[in-house]
């Protein structure tokens, strides 16, 4: 459908689904997806409209687990109306004050109480059954977005058999990490750009945060979620302050997982954030080179730097740490190549 013509099919969803005529629809946000968001004022007040075209998108695993979420006592968005055909969605506007504009010295600590008190609950009340299993297949998957996006089509690094033994050592370490932590409800992107500041409402409980981009949710490993939040890939904190955090959530999840100890737990927090910060230098660079998206780049020197610290830290990574360096050499991370392939 061209463009003009979907952007009149969802003003006419959405003036009929509020029956108010000449709605102001101005564009909300948009994401890494092909989906879209555009804010509706109308005489009810705001409401959001996803545009999620039907065939890039699917729409039926958002609207699912938006459901158990809410169910799970979580702030999900409202739903209002939906046109599966046309791949439109009605929903409460949640607002545009997302954490990462929110979050500061003063304001972290209350924020990311919030937040872990919103994940302890997703974890232990919201219902797994049926969801996607992060599997070994899938965390392999996601690992070797690096070496294609990040090392070839980023950096122009051509590996040698020597290196393709060390990216496959290192990965069989994390994707072990991953299946040998207890599987739980995993968000999957839970982190400062997907979390809203709600002012807590007339019955306080549970408002804050505003929980988006929940589509992608897996039954998988028990630390992804905290560890997308703490080492989140937009915003960086101190190593006190995290680890402070940290030991929050494992209070709050003490009567559910009672037999996990500190050391196990701080191996898989790192490796599984060790495994997501991999998936996303190729992610990052894969936005920019296929998809055109430039802004992701701006933020590779956050994730390459929690890369290299993790690996660092473990013998077993360290070789990964020592091809990674070696590819990057004196680049600036953030600057695309100057010639590539075709997108």
């Amino acid at each position: 459908m061209p463009l003009s013509a979907r952007k009149d099919a969802l003003r006419r969803f959405a003036e009929d689904a509020l029956r108010e005529p000449g709605l102001i629809i101005e564009p909300a946000s948009a994401d890494a997806s092909f989906r879209s968001y555009w804010r509706a004022t109308s005489r009810a007040g705001a409401r959001i409209v996803m545009d999620a075209p039907p065939d890039k998108e699917n729409i039926e695993p958002w609207l699912d687990i938006g459901a158990r979420l809410q169910r799970a006592g979580l702030h999900t968005p409202q739903v209002y109306a939906v046109d599966r055909t046309q791949g439109f969605v009605l929903m409460e506007d949640l607002g545009a004050r997302a954490y990462l504009s929110a979050l500061n010295a003063t304001t972290a600590d209350a924020l990311y109480a919030d937040a872990l008190d919103a994940l302890a609950r997703m974890q232990t009340r919201a219902d797994p059954a049926g969801l996607p299993v992060f599997d070994a297949a899938l965390l392999a998957m996601e690992l070797d977005l690096m070496p294609e996006w990040f090392l070839r089509r980023h950096l122009n690094y051509a590996m040698d058999n020597d290196d393709r033994d060390v990216i496959e050592h290192a990965f069989r370490v994390l994707i072990d990490t991953a299946l040998q932590q207890p599987q739980t409800f995993v968000h999957r992107d839970y982190h400062s750009r997907n979390l809203l500041v709600i002012e807590r409402g007339a019955d306080g409980a549970h408002a804050n945060p505003g929980i988006i981009d929940f589509q992608d949710a897996v039954l998988g490993p028990l630390v992804y979620d905290v560890v997308s939040l703490l080492r989140d890939c937009y915003i960086a904190w101190d190593a006190e302050r995290i680890d402070a955090w940290l030991a929050a959530y494992c209070q709050r999840l003490r009567h559910a997982h009672p037999a996990i100890d500190s050391a196990h737990l701080r191996r898989w927090f790192d490796l599984t954030g060790l495994q997501r910060h991999i998936k996303v230098l190729g992610i990052f660079c894969r936005l920019w080179y296929r998809d055109g998206k430039p802004q992701y780049l701006r933020d590779l020197p956050l994730v390459w730097r929690y890369t290299i610290s993790v690996a660092r830290a473990y013998r077993e990574l360290a070789p990964l740490a020592d091809l990674l360096e070696r590819a990057l050499g004196e680049r600036d991370i953030a600057q695309p190549r100057k010639t590539c392939c075709a997108r």
